[in-house]
């Protein structure tokens, strides 16, 4: 069987530019499972379901249709034969991405998909839920976290670049870092938490390099 890293940790703390290049250095297949919870935010959004409806989300949720294909070292999602890229990295998605992905019938749904990938081979994936629920079992579960400002000043400059901020925005940043935060480890359905057993990295202070070569020794001591 395929073997799987799960890499879990709050937003900007540094999961995806990590997880990519330990995929790069391994041979590992990259998965980000946030992804697909923001694919379903955004196609629900662009269908016009009311967000606040539980009931609506989780009826829309069993009908989404994703195609999962393997590009050089990752997954890749598309949507209609296409890939969605940053339509689903928008403010808006933002705002509205935690209160779906909190739902029972959606978050069984990403769970299906993310479990059936490992047929594709050797995976690193990343999530709020990967190695407490998704894949409890593998040997190689990891909690990135750093400091709120860190993580804020992060954001920011991704926002920046992406165009949908500007530099004066942080404390509006780390509000919103905060409030998923708040969120995400309040949910009923799969709360962040951090895994029982993984190991626990604080980045604030640390390069992308470090904790790259920090799991790949792990992994492959």
């Amino acid at each position: 069987m395929a073997n799987v890293i799960c890499v879990d940790g709050p937003a900007a703390s540094g999961k995806s530019t990590v997880s990519k290049a330990v995929a790069e250095k391994l041979g590992y297949l990259y998965v980000d499972s946030g992804a697909l919870y923001r694919i379903m935010t955004w196609l629900a959004l662009e269908a016009g379901v009311d967000t606040g409806k539980p009931e609506s989300i989780a009826e829309f949720a069993r009908d989404v249709d994703v195609a999962f294909v393997v590009k050089g070292c990752r997954v890749a999602y598309e949507v209609g034969g296409v890939e969605p890229g940053d339509r689903i990295r928008t403010p808006e998605i933002n705002r509205h991405v935690s209160p779906v992905s909190a739902l029972p019938d959606v978050r069984e749904r990403v769970t299906g998909w993310v479990r059936d990938m490992r047929r594709l081979g050797d995976l690193i994936v990343e999530g709020r839920d990967i190695g407490s629920v998704v894949y409890p079992d593998s040997p190689w579960r990891f909690y990135l976290d750093a400091d709120p400002e860190e993580r804020a000043r992060r954001r920011l400059v991704e926002d920046v670049a992406k165009g949908f901020a500007d530099q004066g925005a942080k404390e509006q940043v780390k509000a919103s870092l905060l409030n998923r935060d708040k969120i995400d480890s309040s949910r009923k359905t799969a709360p962040l938490v951090v895994p029982p057993g993984a190991t626990r990295i604080d980045t604030t202070a640390m390069t992308i390099a470090d904790v790259v070569d920090f799991i790949v020794s792990a992994v492959q001591p």
